[in-house]
């Protein structure tokens, strides 16, 4: 993608999107009790603030999708890109913000497992958004 107004604007939406989706995931394996069975202890509310956060650095992150890498599709870059947001909560967020140990272990020992799969949903909904979206 080129650096266009209408890239930039359409680039934060499918982030927007991305985030959207990885919250309702996340949200959703609380309410249905999968992290719980697994011994993981995410489980967040469904709260205003905590989907503004989802859906402001899902827009943020997804500014990777700019970056020009045509021999990908927009799904399998969101999938490599998912990698930067998952990086960052587990050696960042979890141990410094959180203090929830390295890879927020304390959270339980499938938190790796959770947070990259959980990312993994925002890249592939973002980018299932731009393919959608850069056809027309």
């Amino acid at each position: 993608m080129k650096f266009s107004a209408k890239n930039i604007s359409l680039t934060f939406t499918a982030g927007c999107v991305g985030g959207l989706a990885n919250m309702l995931v996340v949200w959703l394996f609380g309410v249905w009790g999968v992290t719980k069975a697994l011994n993981v202890q995410i489980a967040p509310p469904f709260s205003t603030p905590w989907l503004y956060n989802r859906l402001v650095w899902g827009g943020l992150w997804a500014f990777l999708f700019l970056l020009p890498r045509r021999n990908l599709s927009f799904p399998a870059r969101g999938l490599l890109y998912s990698l930067g947001p998952t990086l960052v909560q587990l050696f960042i967020v979890f141990p410094f913000q959180a203090q929830k140990g390295m890879l927020g272990l304390q959270l339980g020992h499938l938190t790796p497992a959770f947070v990259l799969f959980y990312n993994a949903v925002w890249g592939l909904a973002g980018g299932f958004w731009l393919q959608l979206t850069a056809e027309r």
